[in-house]
C-alpha cells in the first residue's frame, strides 16, 4: 500500500508555518484597527474619501507575519518569543488555527454562495439599458457578485418609484461596482477569515462599509448633477417604502442591504453636508495612497524572509546508544574542516578526527550540511551523510545522494 504519512506531515508543517506568521498578523490587526477607528473619528470625521483611504492600510496586513524583527530585534523577540515557540512547537493550537480559519470561511463564503444561488433565480427585467434582478424580500437594492455583478432590487420598490428615481438607484450600485467595492468587500471577508481571532474585524465591518457608502453617495451625487437634497429624497423615499426594516436582509447582502434606521440618518447627515469635491484631487490622493501602499510593501518584503533561504550551516552529532547528541553547529572551525558541492562533502580527515576525538565522540557520526529552511527554528530540510573514522586519504570524499530536488521538498518550498 502506498505510504500517505507524508500528507499528514506536510498538513503539519503548513499549519505550524501559516499560523506563526497569521497570529503575528493577527496582532498587528488589533493595532491597526484601533488606529484606523480613531483617525476616522477624531481627525477625518468630515472627509470622506480620506476615511475611506485608511482601510487600504489593511492590506499590509497579510504580508507582516514573515518580518525580520520577530527574531533580530531584542524587544520584539522579548515580547513575541512565547508566542512564536508555542505556534512553532503546539501542533494542536495550529490546527485550532487552522480549523477556526476553515469554519470562519464556511460561515461568511456560505452565505455569499447562498445568496449568490437565490439571486440567479430571480426575475429578470432591463432597467435603464441594464438587467437586474427583481425580489419580493423586503430588502434596500444590493448588488451581489465579483466577475459579473448582479443588482438586486425589491418588487415593491420597482411598482413604486419612477423611472428616474430607479435610475438613481441603479447608477448607485454601478458605482459600488465601478470603484471596486465589491472587490474591497470580498477582500475585507478574506481579512477576516484568515484574522479570525481579531473579533475587532467583524465588529467593525459596519464602519467599513459605511466609508464606502458615504464615498459612493458623494461620487453619485456629484455624477448626476442633481442637487444632494433630491438624492436625499431616494434614500428617505426607500426608508419610507421599507420601513419593516432589514431583519429579512441576506446577511451577505453587499452594502446598500445593511442599512438600518441609524445608518440613514447618518447618511442623509453627509448628504445634507455635501459639498462639490475635485475629481482630479481625489483622484490624487488616492494614487498618492496607492503609492505609498505600494512602496510600504515593498518595504516589507525587503525586511522579510524569503519563500525559504538557503541554510549554510553545517551541524555535526553523534548518534550513540538510541541517542543522538549535538557535537558542533556550525562552528567555525567546522567550516575549515568541511565543505561540499552537489555529490560530495569532504572532510579534512586529520583536523576532523582530532576534532571528535577532543569531544569524546565514540558513536557514529553524522553531519548535517546544506538544504534549506522557512524560519528560523522552522527548518525545511538539509542533506546528510555519515562519516566513518580511521580514512587514511587526507581529505576524505563522502559521496550522497540529494534530497532537495525531491518534489515533495519542492512543494515545501513553494509554500
Amino acid at each position: 500500500m502506498p505510504d500517505w504519512s507524508w500528507i499528514g506531515s506536510l498538513l503539519d508543517f503548513s499549519a505550524a508555518y501559516y499560523t506563526t506568521q497569521l497570529v503575528r498578523c493577527a496582532a498587528f490587526s488589533f493595532v491597526l484597527i484601533g488606529l484606523v477607528m480613531l483617525l476616522r473619528k477624531m481627525l477625518f470625521s468630515r472627509r470622506t474619501f480620506i476615511r475611506g483611504l485608511l482601510w487600504s492600510s489593511f492590506l499590509l496586513i497579510p504580508f507582516l507575519g514573515k518580518l525580520k524583527m520577530f527574531y533580530e530585534n531584542k524587544a520584539v523577540v522579548r515580547i513575541t518569543g512565547r508566542i512564536t515557540h508555542g505556534t512553532m512547537t503546539c501542533l494542536w493550537a495550529d490546527r485550532i488555527y487552522m480549523a477556526g480559519i476553515l469554519i470562519a470561511a464556511v460561515c461568511i463564503f456560505g452565505k455569499r454562495l447562498r445568496l449568490r444561488k437565490s439571486v440567479a433565480g430571480m426575475e429578470k427585467v432591463s432597467l435603464d439599458n441594464m438587467q437586474v434582478r427583481i425580489t419580493d424580500m423586503n430588502v434596500t437594492p444590493f448588488t451581489v457578485g465579483l466577475f459579473a455583478p448582479k443588482i438586486v432590487i425589491p418588487k415593491v420598490m420597482l411598482e413604486s418609484y419612477s423611472r428616474e428615481e430607479l435610475r438613481s438607484v441603479i447608477q448607485h450600485e454601478r458605482t459600488h461596482i465601478r470603484l471596486g467595492h465589491l472587490w474591497f468587500g470580498f477582500a475585507w471577508d478574506v481579512l477576516r477569515c484568515l484574522l479570525w481571532v481579531n473579533p475587532f474585524l467583524t465588529v467593525c465591518q459596519k464602519q467599513f462599509r459605511a466609508d464606502m457608502e458615504d464615498i459612493c453617495d458623494r461620487v453619485c451625487i456629484q455624477g448626476s448633477g442633481r442637487a444632494a437634497h433630491e438624492y436625499g429624497m431616494v434614500l428617505l423615499k426607500t426608508l419610507k417604502l421599507l420601513r419593516s426594516g432589514t431583519e429579512g436582509t441576506p446577511p451577505a447582502v453587499t452594502y446598500a442591504g445593511e442599512m438600518e434606521f441609524a445608518d440613514m440618518k447618518r447618511r442623509m447627515g453627509e448628504i445634507a453636508g455635501f459639498r462639490p469635491y475635485r475629481k482630479r484631487m481625489c483622484m490624487g490622493a488616492a494614487a498618492i495612497a496607492s503609492l505609498i501602499i505600494v512602496i510600504m510593501l515593498l518595504a516589507v518584503h525587503s525586511h522579510s524572509y524569503a519563500r525559504y533561504s538557503n541554510d549554510e550551516n553545517i551541524l555535526v552529532y553523534e548518534y550513540a546508544d538510541g541517542q543522538s547528541t549535538v557535537i558542533s553547529n556550525n562552528d567555525s572551525s567546522i567550516q575549515q574542516m568541511i565543505s561540499y558541492d552537489d555529490s560530495y562533502v569532504y572532510v579534512d580527515s586529520e583536523a576532523f578526527e582530532d576534532f571528535l576525538e577532543e569531544n569524546n565522540a565514540e558513536g557514529e557520526v553524522w553531519i548535517v550540511f546544506g538544504g534549506f529552511y522557512k524560519l528560523p527554528g522552522l527548518t525545511g530540510i538539509a542533506e546528510s551523510c555519515i562519516y566513518e573514522n580511521n580514512s587514511e586519504d587526507e581529505v576524505v570524499r563522502i559521496p550522497y545522494e540529494s534530497i532537495t530536488d525531491d518534489w515533495y521538498f519542492g512543494l515545501l518550498k513553494m509554500l
